[in-house]
């Protein structure tokens, strides 16, 4: 079954159940994968590695949109929009571990041979690649990460 079935499949289960707060955010993400898959000059249905990008994007906004609400003291409207990241993060492939993210970042400076900070792209190519097939890793932590094995 892709995402986007699961994600079908689940709305239907919650507007069964008459779970608003589920029914609105499905709604939400399959709205947002639609209006993706329709941009562009030719409209087409997304593969699932494309509607988790989708569903990515869409939980990197509404972190960024809870610690905006969270900076202005509006908490309640934090709270949902982080409760509503919750829910789509549980459509995506598990995040890897700081740990596993370490020694992804060291296996790959050995195998490109890199030797400071001028080797960035490199690595970061070397490590995404490596974890394609294991899990999420965010790329922001990743750069970091990266950064501060190639400068020690």
């Amino acid at each position: 079954m892709t995402t986007l079935e699961r994600l079908t499949s689940d709305l239907t289960t919650a507007m069964k159940a008459r779970d608003t707060f589920t029914t609105g955010t499905l709604r939400q993400i399959i709205g947002a994968v639609r209006t993706a898959e329709k941009s562009g000059s030719v409209a087409r249905e997304f593969s699932d590695e494309e509607v988790q990008a989708v569903l990515t994007s869409e939980v990197k906004k509404r972190r960024e949109s809870a610690q905006i609400f969270a900076d202005a003291k509006a908490d309640d409207r934090a709270a949902n929009e982080t409760a509503e990241a919750d829910l789509i993060e549980g459509y995506l492939p598990a995040s890897l571990s700081p740990e596993q993210v370490d020694a992804l970042v060291v296996d790959a400076i050995a195998s490109t041979g890199a030797s400071g900070p001028k080797d960035m792209g490199t690595v970061m190519k070397a490590v995404q690649a490596a974890a394609a097939g294991l899990g999420r890793v965010d790329g922001k932590a990743l750069s970091q990460k990266v950064r501060a094995a190639l400068t020690s």
